[in-house]
């Protein structure tokens, strides 16, 4: 069956709180000490299939680093003319570096040995390890250089009690046919996963019905 995405605009804001870590406790707890003074500035890479949490982690991190006023550099594909390296950040993240083009490659180059330098980390993330990505050498290697962590995605088990937790904290009811319906009819990463919750949650306060799968078609439809 053909899982539907969803775009309704209700994700919450990423945090290390709100990441369901399953069996990447580690990488979590490491993050956390991170934002503990003093700051290790090893740099750490994160790996791994699309939905494992890599972005999560690290847009959680740049908000913790947020909340303690302290700056960062942020880039991703997605972004374009990318900004110097600033003295002032005391991390740089760099978000699936496997699609950076060549103007990116550059920058994050340049950010990585002036982070060095000046003795501030870099969490960066992949689909793959750094000594499978096509990059330019340099950039490549650098990225192996500190703490290397795979990610794995939760099972379907695990997506499953995350699911009927946060329904639980909502006050929502979910019963094993709607859970199952979420599942398998729309993307199991968890940012999608409590983003359609977010959405069921509000439409059912709005209704004042009891989510079942008619309601969820029927938030659907009201929103195209």
């Amino acid at each position: 069956m053909k899982q539907l995405a969803l775009d309704i605009g209700l994700a919450s804001v990423p945090t290390l709180d709100n990441f369901f870590a399953g069996a990447n406790q580690a990488v979590q707890q490491h993050l956390r000490l991170y934002l503990a003074l003093p700051r290790s500035p090893v740099p750490c890479y994160l790996w791994g299939d699309a939905g494992s949490g890599k972005t999560h982690l690290l847009k959680g991190l740049q908000h913790s680093l947020q909340e303690q006023g302290a700056p960062s550099g942020w880039m991703d594909a997605n972004t374009r003319d990318p900004l110097a390296f600033d003295s002032r950040w005391q991390a740089v993240l760099l978000d699936d570096v496997q699609w950076y083009d060549s103007a990116q490659q550059q920058a994050a180059f340049n950010w990585f040995v002036n982070a060095q330098t000046q003795q501030i980390p870099v969490f960066a993330s992949g689909a793959l390890p750094p000594a499978d990505l096509k990059l330019r050498e340099d950039l490549r290697t650098r990225l192996g250089w500190g703490l290397v962590f795979q990610l794995l995605n939760l099972s379907d088990e695990q997506r499953q009690q995350v699911l009927l937790e946060a329904a639980q904290a909502l006050g929502l009811s979910l019963s094993q046919e709607v859970v199952d319906f979420m599942l398998n009819r729309f993307s199991r990463d968890l940012s999608s996963l409590m983003q359609l919750l977010d959405a069921l949650d509000t439409f059912a306060l709005r209704t004042q019905r009891a989510v079942t799968i008619p309601l969820i078609k029927t938030m659907l439809a009201d929103e195209t």
